[in-house]
């Protein structure tokens, strides 16, 4: 059994937050792979060079993270009070999700298997 009291528990799980701005996107319907090629293009980079990386990309990922990026700036501005001209893509990262897994009929009674990936894509900003 822990020791202390519950609140003190819960005051101490607290204490170790992580108080950088994230966003977070689950069972995105986007392999990790095909994430991951947008992903490495932004790490690193302030938001303003990231949001232009992001609004010429072709692939389809891209639109998904533009808006989750919007969305982690718009956190570090309302909940941490960070200037916006400051920030930068700090951590960015897709780690798998279920797959969907459906089944495609073919030739001679056969049946092969589809599996449709899902991500969830995980963005953290930090001030410089």
């Amino acid at each position: 059994m822990a020791k202390g009291h519950r609140s003190q528990i819960k005051r101490e799980r607290n204490a170790n937050k992580d108080t950088r701005p994230s966003a977070k996107l689950s069972y995105a319907r986007v392999s990790v792979q095909k994430a991951c090629f947008v992903l490495d293009a932004i790490r690193g980079k302030d938001v303003r060079s990231a949001l232009a990386i992001l609004a010429y990309n072709p692939r389809y990922a891209s639109s998904l993270i533009e808006k989750l990026l919007k969305s982690a700036i718009a956190n570090a501005e309302n909940n941490n009070g960070m200037n916006v001209e400051n920030l930068y893509v700090e951590e960015c990262y897709a780690n798998k999700g279920p797959t969907m897994k459906r089944i495609r009929p073919r030739a001679q009674g056969r049946a092969y298997r589809i599996e449709k990936r899902t991500s969830h894509i995980t963005i953290v900003l930090n001030e410089r």
